[in-house]
This record gives structure tokens, sequence and C-alpha cells, in this order.
């Protein structure tokens, strides 16, 4: 077996011990001489499919200590979704606005479920209410901040007790902010991102499923339909970055 096929097959198998002795983020795998009787490779083999890993978040090589079960975070699907971004940018491509299409289908497959259940939790509304009314104070002011736009998703799609969700949203959301480009002029008006936001949240409040839908694909329709324009203009690739920095644009 070729050395990256053997790298791969022993990757599968410290997963699979991961998974068969139920260790949590953070536990202590084997020590490096434990793997290598376990897994019958030798210590090379074993540092490479480790390393490998790591590069994945699966675990977590702390040296002069161990290794030990990583915190399998998004963090490195939201560096792919980053980094293929803007290479498909580059390439001509309408990168964002697949992506934009991807956070849309799984904002607006949930929202009747959020409109379901929130009711039950007038804390919730209460948050969403809150988030809205800095919204519309940010508007006034000249802008939404990203931050308040974000905030008010995961408020809204929080409530549904699945973490994995609320990671994923965060893995899209990460990946489409962290690419700065000029959309299409002229900007939205923020007091137009404020309504678009207090609709939804009026629509989730009355219980209507699909009010709050349409509302949600409103507000993505606006954005899509601004990277299609600024598309079809051609971007400035000089104002292109894949910063960590979340830039003041809404979504």
């Amino acid at each position: 077996m070729r050395g990256g096929g053997r790298s791969r097959e022993l990757q599968e198998r410290i997963k699979r011990l991961i998974i068969e002795r139920r260790l949590p983020s953070g536990a202590a795998l084997p020590t490096e001489p434990e793997l290598m009787e376990l897994l019958g490779a030798s210590r090379n083999s074993v540092r490479e499919a480790l390393q490998a890993l790591q590069a994945m978040g699966i675990v977590e090589i702390r040296h002069g200590f161990g290794t030990y079960v990583g915190a399998m975070s998004m963090a490195p699907m939201t560096e792919g979704l980053s980094f293929r971004t803007v290479a498909g940018h580059y390439r001509g491509e309408d990168s964002l606005r697949q992506l934009l299409e991807l956070r849309e289908a799984v904002e607006t497959g949930l929202i009747a479920r959020v409109v379901a259940q929130v009711g039950a939790r007038p804390a919730a509304l209460d948050a969403l209410e809150a988030l809205v009314a800095r919204m519309r104070e940010e508007a006034e002011a000249g802008g939404v901040r990203a931050q308040t736009d974000r905030a008010f998703h995961a408020a809204l799609y929080g409530g549904l007790g699945n973490s994995l969700l609320s990671e994923v949203l965060d893995a899209f959301w990460d990946a489409f902010h962290r690419v700065r480009t000029d959309l299409a002029e002229p900007r939205q008006d923020p007091l137009v991102t404020w309504r678009q936001h207090a609709e939804i949240l009026a629509a989730v409040r009355a219980g209507d499923a699909l009010r709050a839908e349409r509302a949600v694909r409103a507000h993505f329709g606006n954005i899509r339909a601004r990277l299609r324009s600024a598309h079809a203009g051609g971007f400035d690739n000089s104002s292109i970055t894949a910063e960590s920095t979340i830039p003041p644009q809404k979504c």
C-alpha cells in the first residue's frame, strides 16, 4: 500500500478508536508507542496520521504532553469554504452567490420549526426584539453592524437546540464575511436591512410560518440580487481579501 493510502487507513482506524471508546473532546489518546502497537504501524506512519487528523481538528497534539481528542470544530470547514470562495471568485465564478444560496437553503428550510417552537420561549422573542431595536438604532445612525445582524440570525435558530446547526450556520457566515468585496452600488439602505429583520421577527411572533419563510426569502433575495449585479458588472480583485476580520457590510 502506498504511503498516502496507508496514512488514510491509519487515520480511519484512529477515528474508529475515538468512537468505539466514546472519548470526548479533551480526552487523552493512547500514547504514541501504544498507538504503534495497536495499529501495527511505524512511528513515522502514526505521526503522519495524527498530524493529518490534527489539521482536521479531530485530534490535538500537545508536544511534551501527548495527543488528545480535538474540539472537532467547524474551523477547517470555514477555512475551506473561505478559500474556495476566494479562489472561485478569481476564476470568474459566482462563488459568493453559491455560498449564499447554501445558507439560504438551510435557514428557509428551518424557519417553520422556529415559528413552531419560539412561541413557547418568551425569552427568545425578547432577545430578538432587543436585537431588532438595536438594528434600528444602528440603521438610523448610518449602518447596521455585521455583528448585530449575525447575532439576530444566531438567536433566531439557536433555540432549536441543535449545536451542529449553529456551527454550520457560523461556518457559512464566517466564510461569506471573510471574503471582503465591494457589492453593487448603491449599497442597501440600512433602514431596509432593519425592516427586513423586523418583518422576520413580526412573522415569527405572529406564529405565521409562511409569512416568516417569505420574509427570510426576501431578505436573501435582496442580497442575491446585489451579488448578481456586482458579478455581472465585474468585481475589482484588489478589494478581495481572506482576512478573518468581519467587514461592516450587512447580510
